[in-house]
């Protein structure tokens, strides 16, 4: 096939309807039929990427190989597809007017007024074609964040109308996902928001080609139709994306819908084979046929929001259908627990994990929990400031350094076995500077990383500022916290791990960004055997 075909994805009525779970779960589709596919995100917001945004603002910040800070949704991407996404994936308005702005000043636009269109539309549709002129991809996904009609979208909108005109007949379609609510006081579904929804893409003048609408009810014959006749789409186009017990369920029930074929004949390609989904419904059969179940407590300090430890959920739905295990996992706000509370708090529990984060609140629940997990012999996994609360709850406990702490949470401490990297220390600007990607990591002879990873070298991703601190290390190595990770290039301190414990791991990286359905994180799915294993003691 020699040119790259473009599907983009549009939402309407509400937020958070899921545009990202259709698009994965169409790219799954393609990708199962043997179309290389890949989706990128365009975000409205004017920050040049997630990374100093509050998680209760916009849930995780995912971290891709090559560093990029990014949208959870391409968590979702990656999760799904089981390939990489990178910087070309996630474009933002604050990206895309910085590097407006930047050719202004260059003198690129030889005295011309620079306006929204066309200089703002053309940097979108060059980005929005980077990934398809690589020659890697047959077909490109491009999610639009935000809804049709908000004043942030609208540069976006009026690049894909002009887009899909530049790249003529069969190169470039639009999928619209839309909400049709039930009315419970009227007993029935209601398509005027879709109808008005609909309508407001076509005053942008963009005609949807396939409308998605998610329902709690199954769609009649007869709204269908309707759909159809009112939203100037052909009947097989009106795709019903009903509410499903697991986002897992959502391409075999998009493959059900036809969702694949209908696109494809779209862009007049042929259907290749019938999408392999062998893999993927073995996963769904171990997930949802459990023959253990157990309990893990994930304590953070952003935990009333889901969204803020997206990926750290989803490695262990992964695991768990690896170990055919149900992991309920168990959310504790670490701002509540103290050494009064914390056998409480954590009673029950068949494991902890000590969740990454910034900032001083919440961190001595977390040290106490360390604490308690490690004397009580309860599996243990801790996670970038998890692994940093081990350090510490360790030099405080058994090296007697009372004061021992992180220079970020106490710069004056006369113990700092966490401190600020080197490289770290003249930076001023937080968006973007932290130790961020894909870093190397040698893993010591047997130790129980090398159990869990069976190779010598790894690769993982990164996102912090602060480092243990290797002037401790022999102290912390002579009474049994053993480093049994380092990084070849700089010395530091990856994984920490304590020998005379079930299952006591830290790393300082993020094992949960690279969690896929093909591939489980090796490090969940022996945290979740330890765990099952504890529980049947």
């Amino acid at each position: 096939m020699n040119q790259t075909k473009y599907i983009f994805v549009t939402g309407g009525v509400t937020s958070s309807l899921g545009k990202g779970i259709i698009a994965a779960s169409l790219a799954k589709l393609l990708q199962a039929r043997g179309y290389r596919t890949t989706i990128q995100k365009f975000d409205p917001y004017i920050n040049v990427d997630p990374g100093t945004l509050n998680p209760y603002e916009h849930g995780e910040c995912y971290v891709t190989d090559d560093g990029a800070e990014t949208d959870l949704d391409l968590g979702h991407y990656e999760r799904f597809l089981n390939v990489p996404t990178s910087q070309a994936n996630n474009v933002t308005t604050g990206r895309v007017y910085l590097s407006v702005i930047e050719k202004e000043r260059r003198g690129e636009f030889l005295g011309k007024t620079v306006q929204v269109v066309p200089h703002i539309t053309n940097e979108i549709k060059e980005r929005m074609q980077l990934l398809g002129k690589t020659g890697d991809f047959d077909i490109v996904i491009t999610e639009i964040g935000g809804t049709v009609g908000d004043i942030e979208s609208l540069p976006y909108i009026e690049s894909v109308r002009q887009l899909v005109w530049e790249l003529g007949e069969n190169n470039g379609i639009v999928i619209h996902l839309t909400l049709v609510p039930y009315l419970a006081a009227a007993g029935e579904l209601k398509t005027k928001p879709t109808q008005h929804s609909v309508k407001t893409l076509m005053e942008s003048g963009i005609k949807a080609d396939i409308l998605v609408c998610r329902t709690e009810h199954e769609l009649s014959d007869e709204l269908r139709q309707k759909l159809a006749l009112f939203c100037n789409v052909k009947r097989e186009a009106v795709i019903q994306s009903i509410d499903a017990k697991t986002i897992y369920d959502v391409p075999n029930l998009m493959l059900e819908e036809g969702l694949d074929i209908v696109a494809l004949k779209k862009l007049a390609l042929p259907e290749k084979a019938t999408p392999n989904l062998e893999h993927w419904n073995d996963f769904l059969r171990k997930l949802k046929n459990p023959k253990h179940t157990i309990n893990i407590g994930l304590v953070g300090k952003y935990v009333e929001l889901q969204d803020s430890y997206k990926s750290i959920l989803e490695a262990f739905i992964h695991a768990g259908a690896a170990n055919e295990t149900k992991v309920n996992v168990i959310s504790v706000h670490s701002e509540y627990v103290d050494v009064n509370s914390v056998a409480e708090k954590l009673r029950g529990l068949d494991g902890i994990l000590v969740a990454p984060g910034f900032g001083e609140r919440g961190i001595e629940g977390k040290i106490e929990t360390v604490r308690f997990a490690r004397e009580n012999k309860i599996p243990f996994f801790g996670i970038c400031l998890g692994m940093q609360m081990a350090v510490i709850e360790f030099s405080r406990t058994v090296l007697g350094l009372s004061d021992a702490n992180s220079t970020e949470m106490n710069a004056d401490t006369t113990n700092p076995v966490i401190s600020l990297m080197e490289e770290q220390k003249n930076v001023t600007h937080k968006g973007g500077t932290m130790r961020l990607g894909a870093w190397k990591c040698d893993l010591e002879p047997n130790t129980l990383a090398h159990a869990i990873y069976g190779k010598n070298e790894i690769s993982e991703r990164h996102r912090h500022r602060y480092e243990f601190n290797s002037a401790y290390l022999s102290q912390l190595e002579n009474n049994g916290l053993k480093a049994s990770g380092i990084n070849p290039d700089t010395g530091l301190v990856e994984i920490i791990e304590i020998a005379d414990h079930p299952f006591f791991i830290g790393v300082q990286y993020h094992p949960e960004y690279k969690s896929t359905v093909a591939n489980p994180h090796p490090i969940f799915v022996s945290f979740v055997a330890a765990a099952v294993q504890y529980k049947n003691r």
